[in-house]
């Protein structure tokens, strides 16, 4: 991942939620054995790249104060998909997540309005302070209403990916041009 570089001129950033919308929602996905890339997401972030635009992941990780999982079990999975999408040609600039939840076993996690979990902005505004984002050219491509409702609250677009093939909603979306 890139290190912010907040005196570069401000490009549009594509956030993205991770499961359902980068890779198979299967419940709490935190080993690599049990990730499936969504039909069209490496091909997406690289042609996003291309264009100069910043690929930010904006995901909440609630299986972490659950218990399900660790934190360094998360960023196990994402090393993995980071070399697989280099092995593509693409890259992610950051991913930002929210480990806390309301109902967390880990005390730790437990927090009763969590400002980072989805719907709370809070993952988008983090980014919006670190990197040079254009805010009014920049988008959320999520698969939940706390998803839209995040990207409203932070004062970007939001998409609502209900599956398929991502590169070519984005195509659809006219966001991405061939």
């Amino acid at each position: 991942m890139s290190e912010p570089s907040p005196a570069s001129h401000p490009r549009p950033a594509l956030f993205l939620d991770r499961d359902g919308v980068l890779n198979e929602d299967r419940g709490y996905v935190a080993r690599w054995e049990d990730f499936r890339w969504i039909e069209g997401a490496k091909a997406a972030i690289a042609a996003f790249n291309a264009a100069g635009w910043l690929v930010i992941v904006v995901t909440n990780q609630s299986g972490i104060g659950r218990g399900f999982y660790t934190e360094n079990a998360m960023h196990a999975l994402h090393a993995k998909m980071a070399e697989d999408l280099a092995a593509a040609g693409a890259h992610v600039d950051a991913i930002y997540f929210a480990p806390h939840h309301p109902e967390a076993a880990v005390d730790s996690y437990r927090r009763p309005d969590p400002p980072d979990r989805k719907p709370n902005p809070g993952m988008i505004l983090r980014a919006l302070s670190e990197w040079p984002i254009d805010r009014e050219r920049s988008v959320l491509v999520g698969d939940k209403v706390s998803d839209m409702e995040a990207a409203a609250r932070a004062g970007i677009r939001g998409l609502l990916f209900a599956g398929g093939d991502l590169k070519r909603f984005l195509l659809d979306e006219a966001l991405l041009l061939t």
